[in-house]
């Protein structure tokens, strides 16, 4: 058993191990169980050290980085005597934006002689191939919308914060966090509901997307009530110069339903940089919900 999965939550942990030929050693992140997938080690963050050391001696030189965590604080009654020297720079990852974060646990992986692979050199497939795979196709006004998308998540992943955003015309009405994708479309759908905009619902979400009007999308704030029609895209890219070994963007078949719910007309990702889980499935459902899913080249029309 050469190759390990550092696994946190959600269904990819279990995608990547079914699909190799031998089982990997599966080591799960306290707090943060996969799906559908038993672990054969469990660890805190305060024993890192330890788990290094561990798959050393059971012979592990792979480790896959897949699943999605939060960052836990580090509990100083935890920490045992092979991570201890490990902590400043733990403690400066747990305050890092999410790139840098990840490139310093790989370095530590890399240093203890484990090489990090990417998911997608364990399960190519989950990269589709550029095209639109749906039913329906997209319509010019998205092409316009996706440059905006494009340049939109350019701009924060220059800051190391996040992966996604949502367009609707010429307006940038949302942009993904912390929270994530999903928390992003939540927001959009119960404005949708209520029939308010983010502004009064959200002024600090708002305050931050004002702020990043100012790196490329300075008409962002004037939207107003925008949230309030239908139509626009989910676009979602991975970061300029990101470091492709972990945290790779994700769609699957949840997402349809909750672009939907938030109104919108499609998704649009960027071909080779997000990954597609479950396509079958994740195709039927936007199929099943009208929705386009166009997997764009970058810097496409």
């Amino acid at each position: 058993m050469t190759l390990a999965l550092i696994c946190g939550q959600g269904r990819l942990p279990r995608i990547v191990a079914d699909a190799q030929e031998a089982r990997p050693l599966v080591c799960v992140l306290a707090g943060f169980e996969p799906d559908g997938l038993a672990a054969d080690l469990t660890f805190h963050l305060e024993t890192l050290g330890t788990l290094l050391a561990t798959l050393k001696s059971r012979g592990v030189t792979r480790v896959c980085l897949c699943g999605a965590i939060r960052r836990p604080p580090i509990d100083p009654a935890r920490l045992d005597d092979k991570t201890a020297p490990l902590v400043p720079r733990l403690q400066t990852a747990l305050t890092s934006g999410d790139d840098g974060a990840l490139r310093i646990v790989m370095d530590l992986f890399e240093e203890a002689g484990l090489r990090v692979v990417p998911v997608d050199d364990l399960v190519p497939d989950l990269l589709p191939a550029a095209g639109v795979p749906t039913f329906k196709s997209y319509a010019p006004q998205n092409s316009v919308e996706a440059a905006l998308g494009e340049r939109t998540v350019a701009a924060m992943g220059a800051r190391d914060a996040g992966q996604a955003c949502v367009v609707r015309g010429e307006l940038v009405l949302a942009r993904e966090d912390a929270a994530g994708t999903d928390a992003m479309l939540t927001r959009l759908a119960r404005d949708r509901t209520t029939g308010s905009g983010d502004f009064l619902t959200n002024p600090i979400s708002t305050a931050s997307d004002m702020f990043g009007g100012l790196l490329g999308d300075a008409t962002d704030w004037l939207g107003g009530g925008a949230t309030q029609s239908e139509g626009g895209i989910l676009f979602k890219g991975p970061k300029p110069g990101q470091d492709r070994r972990a945290d790779l963007p994700v769609i699957g078949p949840g997402t349809p339903d909750a672009v939907a719910a938030a109104g919108l007309g499609g998704i649009v990702i960027e071909a080779g940089g997000v990954m597609l889980i479950d396509r079958t499935r994740t195709v039927a459902r936007c199929d099943a919900l009208g929705l386009f899913l166009w997997v764009r080249e970058k810097g496409g029309g």
